[in-house]
C-alpha cells in the first residue's frame, strides 16, 4: 500500500495559499500512484484519488462509492464535536451533496429543469447585460482595480439571486453568509470556531422568511419551486427545503466567482493567450473550459466505500473513505498535454472541475454561460491586462479561490 510522504501537503487549507506549489505537490503525489493512502493529522486517514481517470471511474459507480457519511476533509476533533452535537458530520445541514441513490435523484429533479440549456437560454440577455455593466464599471476605474471585488464577486452573485428571486438588496447578506460558510477555515472570513455551523443557522433563519413568503404566495422563481416542492405527494421537510435553498444561494455564485477570478489571473499571467483569445473570439467556449480546469474551485469531495472494492489497483475496504482530489485530476499529465500550461485553445479538455457522474455540478451550464458572456465583453473591450500586485488566495481546502486580484488594464480605444 502506497503511503504519501508527510512533507507533501495538498490537503490542508494552507496548501492552497500558493497555487503553483500545490500543483507541484499534486504532481509529486501522482508519481506515487493514482490512489494513495493518506495518514496525515489532523485528518482521519483516507485514500486520495489523484488522477482524472481514477476520479471518473469512481464517480461512475454510485452504488459502491457513497456521498454519505463523510463529505469533506475537516480536522478529526472538529468532526467529533459536530457528530457529538448533531449526530452526523454535516451538522444541521442536509443537501444534495450528502445524498445517494433514489433520494438524491428525486431531490435533484426538483430544480434540474431550471439549469438546463433550454431554460437558461432565456437568461442569456440578462447575463450579457450584467457582463456589459461590470465591464463598463471597469472602464471607469482608471486602469487598475481589484478584479475580485469589482467584477468576479458581484457578477455571478446578482445572477443567482435573480434566478432564486431574492431581492437585489439582499445580495450583500447572501455574499457575507456564503463567504463565512465556505471560508470557515480562513481567519479573515470565519465567524467562530464552529466551522460554519453558526453561519448555516443564520442562513436558515434568512431563508425561512423567504420560504414562508413563497409558500403563501408562489412566484415564478427558483425559491418558489423549492418552497412548494413535493416528492411522492409529500412536501419537503423544512430541513431539506432550507438546505436546498442555502446550497443554491451559496454554491450558485461562489464557484463561478472563483473561476472568473482565476481566469483573469491566468490571462494576466499569459498575455500571449489573452492576445490569442482577442484575435480569435470563436475560442471563448474553449477558453472557458480551460479556465474551469485551471480554477477547479471545488478542490475535493469525499466518498465512502459501501463494500470491499478495487480502485485503480488499490484494494479499499468497506467503510474506508476516499478523497477525490479534483485539482490533481485536472493537472494529470496522463490526461492532459502540458497540464501546467494555460492554453485558451486546449482541446480535448475532459476536466473534472464540475465533478462527474450522478453528483456532477447542477449549475454547470449556468456557470459556463456566465463565464462566456463575461469573456466576450472583456476580450472585445479590454486591450491588455497584467498583474498589478500579488494575487491573494482564500485559505480553504474545499471550495474557494482568490480573495484579491490587483490588475492593471487598458481599454480598447
Amino acid at each position: 500500500m502506497a503511503t504519501a510522504r508527510h512533507d507533501v501537503d495538498i490537503f490542508s487549507p494552507t496548501a492552497y495559499l500558493n497555487d503553483q506549489k500545490v500543483a507541484q505537490d499534486c504532481k509529486t503525489l501522482r508519481a506515487q500512484g493514482p490512489v494513495v493512502w493518506i495518514d496525515q493529522p489532523p485528518y482521519r486517514p483516507f485514500w486520495a484519488v489523484l488522477t482524472r481517470d481514477a476520479i471518473m471511474d469512481k464517480e461512475r459507480d454510485g452504488k459502491t462509492w457513497l456521498a454519505a457519511p463523510r463529505q469533506t476533509l475537516i480536522p478529526s476533533d472538529i468532526e467529533d464535536a459536530i457528530i457529538a452535537q448533531w449526530g452526523v458530520r454535516t451538522g444541521p445541514v442536509r443537501t444534495l451533496l450528502d445524498m445517494d441513490g433514489a433520494e438524491h435523484r428525486a431531490l435533484r429533479s426538483i430544480t434540474q429543469s431550471w439549469f438546463n440549456s433550454r431554460f437558461l437560454e432565456g437568461l442569456r440577455t440578462r447575463m450579457q447585460t450584467l457582463a456589459r455593466d461590470y465591464v463598463d464599471q471597469m472602464a471607469e476605474l482608471n486602469g487598475t482595480c481589484d478584479f475580485i471585488e469589482k467584477v468576479a464577486i458581484p457578477y455571478p452573485l446578482i445572477m443567482i439571486t435573480s434566478i432564486l428571486g431574492l431581492p437585489d438588496g439582499d445580495a450583500p447578506l447572501v455574499l457575507r453568509l456564503t463567504q463565512e460558510l465556505f471560508g470557515a477555515q480562513d481567519p479573515e472570513r470565519q465567524r467562530s470556531g464552529e466551522y460554519g455551523l453558526e453561519t448555516a443557522m443564520e442562513f436558515f433563519a434568512y431563508l425561512s422568511g423567504v420560504v414562508a413568503e413563497r409558500r403563501a404566495d408562489p412566484k415564478d422563481d427558483l425559491m418558489s419551486v423549492i418552497a412548494t416542492a413535493k416528492i411522492d405527494g409529500q412536501p419537503l421537510s423544512d430541513l431539506d427545503t432550507l438546505s436546498y435553498g442555502m446550497l443554491l444561494a451559496a454554491a450558485g455564485h461562489d464557484t463561478t466567482s472563483s473561476s472568473v477570478g482565476v481566469g483573469m489571473m491566468q490571462l494576466a499571467r499569459n498575455p500571449q493567450e489573452f492576445a490569442k483569445l482577442k484575435a480569435n473570439p470563436e475560442l471563448i467556449p474553449t477558453a472557458t473550459q480551460e479556465i474551469f480546469r485551471w480554477a477547479t474551485p471545488v478542490r475535493h469531495f469525499m466518498r465512502t466505500a459501501a463494500c470491499d472494492a478495487q480502485l485503480a489497483g488499490a484494494t479499499i475496504a468497506a467503510g474506508d473513505n476516499v478523497c477525490l482530489m479534483y485539482l490533481s485530476g485536472n493537472r494529470d499529465e496522463a490526461a492532459f498535454d502540458e497540464p501546467d500550461m494555460f492554453r485558451v485553445d486546449r482541446t480535448p479538455n475532459r476536466h473534472v472541475a464540475f465533478g462527474y457522474g450522478a453528483h456532477h455540478c447542477l449549475g454547470r451550464i449556468l456557470a459556463e454561460m456566465e463565464v462566456e458572456a463575461l469573456l466576450t465583453e472583456i476580450t472585445a473591450r479590454v486591450d491588455s491586462v497584467s498583474l498589478a500586485g500579488t494575487p491573494e488566495w482564500v485559505k480553504t481546502n474545499h471550495t474557494g479561490g482568490l480573495r484579491h486580484l490587483p490588475i492593471r488594464f487598458e481599454m480598447v480605444g
